[in-house]
């Protein structure tokens, strides 16, 4: 597997309103949109970082709004894009790693395949489109 870039990074919030007050207000960090999901590609160092609750990373694994009791409640979230969503989605289950969704098209065009990290992150493995142009440009000059 090849790991091209960090995708995204952050927070896994229960209080939205209290994440807001330190991210936004005290921090400053110039987040945009609502209580399901603030984010920003404005912040040098990552190109997305994003607090998103945890009935919004349920959403996406399982399609339900509520994380299963079985498994560690993630943290955080972090997404590496990689050259072959489908080849290293296979090579993460061969080595025995649980994957909660494999090779999944979001609406906004990313295809993404989710687990746990052995320190309970949920862990994205990932092509999007958008920031793989990013990417391409900033190699580029």
């Amino acid at each position: 597997m090849k790991v091209l870039f960090v995708a995204g990074f952050g927070p896994i919030v229960s209080d939205m309103p209290a994440n807001r007050a330190f991210y936004q207000d005290t921090l400053g960090l110039p987040l945009e949109g609502d209580d399901t999901y603030l984010s920003t590609q404005a912040l040098d160092g990552v190109k997305h970082f994003a607090l998103w609750p945890l009935a919004g990373a349920a959403q996406s694994c399982f399609g339900t709004d509520t994380w299963p009791d079985d498994l560690p409640t993630p943290r955080t979230w972090i997404e590496f894009d990689v050259e072959d969503v489908a080849a290293a989605t296979k090579e993460l289950e061969e080595r025995g790693y649980r994957v909660l969704l494999a090779a999944k098209l979001e609406p906004w065009g990313q295809t993404v395949t989710r687990l746990l990290g052995p320190d309970g992150s949920l862990v994205g493995i990932t092509f999007t489109p958008h920031l793989r142009q990013e990417h391409a440009d900033e190699a580029n000059g």
